[in-house]
């Protein structure tokens, strides 16, 4: 009698309407999963199509090729003899769901839609998705002829049930059902069902891995079982990077671990699971369903081997979780290797000031050359290829980081005669360091033209303020600066590799950290406007302590002056050759506060006053209430000031839970009354209530 179970669960690189792509990579985790003797293989969420389709799911040609799709799978010789589950769109009776669909030998078992949709952060799925609303409740579903032809069948099951095989039942969750409070694998687990199933588009954000590894044990040590989770990973086409860590574990246990960060496009892991061990978990736990059985799905196969006492069965590992330090440098790298590799330019420019952000960016480039490298020597044949038609070189095989570096990695200082020798020594040297192809040149010509012409037609020359101006002047002259860099930064991409009689153009990179975008500390249209941004979901602090770990583990030692160094925009004029001006003098906070606003009006949910309500206690000892009221009041007026500019934000890697990317994550209007007067009066009442009870207190202390 079989107990042992053999089951595959995996991650894939899947690509937006890729479907050819998708389907190779489906087959390739099936092959993969059945040579390791696996007998159930599951797939992340929507893997056929692609999970960012976003509105190209309305169009019926996204889902007449995932049928086209599923075509293929179910007459592989590939996909004979293993349950295959996987994910794409179906619309049942004129609704269109998110879908499971479940086969064997030609014939699909089941569909099962998904149940509860997840429609926060960087999720619409309500957009383009119903929920099914029927628990325990199947329906028949007529499959398209093409199907027919195929499987041999009119109709299958459509809805919420389970397989009950020769040996165990086996249940669907789907990503963000495992999140919510009332998750489907509870009443599954009560009804006897041993194995669960998870297909997931989990995207990464730094520190969050943990909560999904604690769901997944959670789900299975309160009442036994095996919980399988797959997951999307890379850059499917947006904003988000989907990070993997597909994984496997029995009674709250995690007994397999797949990759966070990868440049392999197919990650697939399996295990040998003893069904007697949940049995004897389950044996002492009061175990009874008090709601509707689940219509089970018979299924003549098995999981398990019929003599498979001598299997050996896995054990219990302990999670290996990055330090966010190693997120930064491997999540932004292997998201911008997908898009690189995907757009079909020849490289990347970064406008390479000498400061914290652009050095991180700089650190992040090399970090994704030095995972290019490591994947090459590893014998990933999918990488050579893809860097070979980057360089344009059929022959090409990268030995070293920074030799890859010089051939895909242009940095350029844009110096001004407001730019010290100090950061345009510490550009040049980090350059040399990581092996870009480093170009030096000076804009004041550009600067001074442009300026010339407002003159020409104004008759009125334009000053900075140590030289007498207003400060309208002052800002003027900072933002022509900085936008000539923008368009410098789009000609050296365009025609630099031309110049060099190399082919193909680059990629402009940004680097405005999260704080800077919060705040809007920034000129619109400047170099932060750009093609992406690796660094754009990355706070100021955690992008120091990102350079700390560079300096360490890539011996970039260029980074310790930049570390040193005060952060400034260098767009006013030096000071006997010294810099006078400095970021957080002008943003009147500093990064450290910024990072506390941000949070508390992302994910607290705060407005003016209860974001004032919050910080009274917070910084108790540091600040008077009037104090903190000028803080906050100065942070709401700078931010809706400048909230306009998140609307031509260069898309950013989305790596922070308090992004103020106005894409979708941080959904907010663009044209504010910048004197909050309500909300303001009702920190100010509540400021003199505060000093009124103080002074009171005081008077009584004296009597």
């Amino acid at each position: 009698m079989g107990r042992k179970v053999a089951l595959a669960t995996c991650s894939l690189n899947q690509w937006v309407l890729d479907f050819e792509g998708n389907l190779e990579r489906i087959l390739k985790s099936i092959e993969i999963g059945k040579s390791k003797g696996a007998r159930y293989r599951l797939g992340p969420e929507l893997e056929i199509s692609g999970f960012g389709c976003m509105d190209h799911f309305y169009e019926s040609d996204t889902l007449l090729h995932c049928f086209q799709v599923l075509e293929k799978l179910l007459v592989s010789p590939i996909s004979q003899d293993i349950i295959c589950d996987v994910g794409m769109p179906v619309m049942h009776r004129n609704v269109c769901y998110n879908c499971r669909v479940i086969f064997l030998n030609k014939k699909i078992l089941l569909i099962r839609p998904k149940m509860i949709l997840a429609n926060t952060g960087n999720y619409r799925e309500f957009r383009w998705f119903s929920p099914w609303n029927k628990p325990r409740k199947v329906e028949e579903y007529f499959l398209p002829r093409m199907i027919q032809e195929v499987t041999g069948q009119e109709t299958v099951l459509f809805g919420d049930a389970v397989l009950s095989t020769k040996d165990t039942c086996v249940g669907s969750e789907m990503c963000a059902e495992l999140w919510a409070p009332n998750s489907p694998h509870i009443d599954m687990g009560l009804d006897g069902v041993e194995i669960f199933t998870n297909s997931s588009g989990s995207h990464h954000e730094i520190r969050k891995a943990h909560s999904r590894v604690d769901l997944v044990k959670s789900a299975t040590a309160k009442a036994g079982g095996i919980y399988l989770l797959a997951n999307q990973k890379g850059c499917d086409g947006d904003r988000l990077y989907y990070d993997g860590c597909a994984m496997i574990a029995v009674n709250g246990n995690i007994v397999a671990q797949g990759a966070q960060f990868s440049m392999d496009d197919v990650e697939v892991l399996t295990a040998t699971l003893d069904l007697e061990d949940i049995r004897g978990y389950r044996a002492e736990l009061p175990l009874q369903s008090r709601s509707e059985p689940y219509c089970r799905v018979k299924v003549d196969f098995a999981l398990s081997a019929h003599d498979d006492v001598f299997v050996p069965t896995y054990e219990p590992i302990q999670w290996r979780y990055h330090t966010p330090e190693e997120e930064i440098s491997l999540g932004p790298a292997c998201w911008l290797w997908d898009y690189l590799r995907r757009s079909g330019q020849a490289g990347f420019l970064l406008p390479l000031s000498g400061g914290i952000d652009s050095s991180a960016t700089a650190c992040i480039v090399y970090s994704m050359c030095l995972q290019v490298c490591l994947a090459v020597k590893n014998g990933n044949s999918q990488v050579l290829e893809d860097v070979r038609r980057v360089v344009c070189d059929i022959t090409y095989t990268p030995q070293e980081p920074t030799e890859l570096c010089g051939r895909i990695f242009t940095t350029c200082y844009m110096a001004s005669e407001n730019s010290s020798q100090d950061t345009c020594n510490r550009a040049k040297e980090l350059a040399k360091q990581i092996g870009s192809y480093h170009i030096n040149l000076n804009i004041d010509m550009a600067v001074k033209a442009m300026v010339g012409i407002f003159s020409m037609v104004t008759g009125k020359w334009p000053q900075f303020r140590v030289n007498g101006g207003s400060s309208r002047e002052n800002l003027a002259l900072q933002n022509v600066q900085a936008r000539i860099r923008m368009l410098l930064a789009y000609l050296f991409a365009q025609l630099s590799l031309w110049a060099r009689n190399k082919p193909g153009g680059l990629l402009v990179l940004g680097s405005a950290n999260v704080d800077e975008s919060l705040r809007g500390y920034m000129t619109k249209y400047d170099c932060s406007s750009a093609d992406i941004n690796p660094i754009g979901g990355i706070s100021k602090t955690d992008l120091r302590s990102f350079i700390q770990y560079c300096i360490e583990n890539f011996n970039l030692t260029a980074l310790r002056s930049i570390m040193s160094a005060p952060p400034t925009a260098e767009l006013e004029p030096l000071s006997e050759g010294q810099i006078q001006q400095t970021d957080e003098a002008d943003m009147g906070m500093t990064y450290s506060e910024l990072s506390v606003y941000g949070r508390l009006r992302k994910i607290a949910k705060c407005g003016p006053y209860s974001m004032f309500c919050k910080l009274i206690h917070t910084w108790r000892g540091i600040c008077s209430p009037g104090q903190v009221a000028a803080k906050v009041k100065h942070f709401f007026q700078t931010y809706s000031i400048n909230r306009h500019k998140m609307t031509t934000l260069t898309p950013a890697y989305h790596a922070e839970s308090y992004s103020p990317d106005d894409n979708r994550f941080d959904m907010r209007p663009f044209l504010y009354n910048t004197a909050w007067p309500w909300q303001f009066r009702c920190i100010d009442n509540q400021v003199s209530k505060m000093e009124s009870e103080n002074e009171t207190q005081f008077h009584n202390a004296l009597d």
